[in-house]
């Protein structure tokens, strides 16, 4: 993907995988699901993020938290994805591992013809998430390459 800003230089894996981070950690703030942060963030936006993403890295990820949370006008859900069995799950997984999670999905589906903002809506608002992110289960912890075979079978 191209950065719409200097169009010499690519849209690194490393930027998806930010965004994805920074998607999982807002979704979690608010208790609503990723999909909810992506569809209120847009295509056009979403872009726009990504190729800032190479400087967004840098800043406190509080901040920009709480500046998509105000731009976007995100709001709070009750779906907390923390809450879980302990029986079934000593340690949740942190959102840097969900975001490489998500980051290795996305990657893994792109086709030739989608730029990565689209891709993150597709991934996002594909019902296997529901799976992913039950952390009762052990989705997100299996190989990307299971994940990506599941995602493109419609189920694990």
């Amino acid at each position: 993907m191209k950065n719409i800003f200097f169009p010499d230089e690519e849209v690194s894996i490393n930027d998806l995988y930010f965004m994805c981070y920074m998607i999982e950690r807002i979704a979690r703030r608010l208790h609503v699901h990723n999909a909810d942060v992506v569809n209120a963030i847009g295509s056009k936006e979403l872009t726009r993020l990504i190729c800032c993403a190479g400087v967004l890295h840098a800043e406190n990820p509080l901040n920009v938290e709480d500046r998509w949370i105000a731009d976007y006008s995100l709001k709070k859900g009750n779906f907390d994805i923390t809450n879980v069995n302990p029986d079934l799950v000593e340690k949740i997984p942190e959102p840097l591992q969900m975001g490489g999670v998500y980051q290795r999905l996305i990657s893994d589906t792109l086709s030739e013809d989608e730029n990565f903002a689209d891709a993150m809506i597709r991934v996002y608002n594909d019902p296997i998430c529901q799976i992913i992110d039950n952390y009762n289960a052990s989705a997100y912890y299996e190989p990307s390459y299971v994940v990506a075979r599941a995602y493109r079978q419609g189920g694990f």
